[in-house]
């Protein structure tokens, strides 16, 4: 087949190898601008324009789609088979949608409808779900509203990372991608609606996401927050009027540990840094206050000679 693929980030990476592997014709793909990144702010290539580039292929970098005429025309001539969309990072406009015959087909990185949006990832981790996976759709005007085509699902542990599933769903989604193309090549994957009524937002991902709000938050939610947040925007509160990151935390699961009076409450017992939640504690590990290195739980309560009392806002 011939497929144009779009796409900017590491996750989208063994997607476009295996599509290349599998010996389709790639005769454009479109990954986002060059971006400034680093202390030293030098502009950065995507890690798909990267590849690209080792390959050989056509790269295009276009700011704005939409009313791209350029774009357009080019796209027109290629004419091809499927548009394939990785965490592109862009809306494909209507134009777009209906040029291929077998549709833009996304990869997306969760178990739709479920977890619709930016960071599906993330939110599946933040919100304690014991599975997540990848939907192959095909994309239409919504916001990952699309009929869907294949899904591959995988466990999530209980300590599992959001950091730690990119790289297996990307491989999974590269396996799902090539399963579809074909399936749709051989008319024997059929589209099937989503069902809105199990639909659920996965927003992109705000600093103030990262707050723990201990006083809110039952100490497994506050878990799974860190979880799903790792490492951006991580988890923190306020101590002493300055920011403070939790950079590792545990569940406590002795439950001969006793609960502190109020919620945000820190306490150093028996060489471990307690937090308590709304319900009981968590533990953390390794923390950083504002304008200090990170430092280890014995190291904080040795440097900060914590007070009874003394909270995490």
């Amino acid at each position: 087949m011939k497929v144009v693929f779009c796409g900017t980030p590491e996750f989208a990476v063994p997607c476009l190898e295996a599509v290349l592997a599998a010996g389709h014709e790639v005769p454009l793909v479109l990954t986002q601008p060059d971006r400034p990144a680093g202390r030293k702010m030098e502009l950065q290539a995507p890690p798909v324009k990267k590849l690209a580039e080792m390959r050989g292929l056509r790269i295009l970098q276009p700011e704005k789609i939409k009313t791209n005429s350029e774009l357009r025309a080019e796209l027109e001539a290629i004419q091809p088979d499927a548009i394939a969309v990785v965490a592109y990072g862009r809306i494909i406009p209507g134009w777009m949608l209906e040029l291929p015959r077998f549709g833009c087909i996304n990869v997306h990185g969760s178990l739709l409808p479920k977890y619709r949006g930016a960071a599906p990832i993330q939110w599946a981790v933040a919100n304690g779900e014991t599975e997540t996976g990848v939907t192959t759709m095909k994309l239409d005007a919504g916001l990952d509203t699309g009929e869907m085509l294949l899904e591959v699902r995988i466990p999530i542990g209980p300590d599992t990372r959001s950091s730690e599933l990119f790289p297996q769903l990307s491989t999974v989604g590269a396996k799902a991608l090539i399963e579809t193309l074909a399936g749709l090549n051989t008319g024997t994957i059929a589209p099937r609606p989503q069902d809105d009524s199990q639909a659920s937002l996965a927003p992109i991902l705000s600093k103030d996401d990262g707050r723990l709000k201990l006083d809110e938050r039952s100490a497994a939610e506050v878990y799974n927050r860190f979880r799903g947040f790792s490492p951006w925007p991580g988890a923190w509160g306020i101590f002493r009027d300055k920011r403070f990151l939790v950079h590792e935390m545990a569940r406590v699961t002795d439950t001969s540990v006793q609960s502190m009076p109020h919620p945000g409450e820190i306490r150093f017992s028996d060489g471990r840094l307690l937090a308590q939640a709304a319900d009981g504690p968590v533990e953390f590990l390794e923390v950083q206050l504002e304008g200090k290195a990170r430092m280890s739980a014995t190291e904080f309560a040795k440097g900060f000679q914590l007070k009874p009392g003394e909270r995490v806002e």
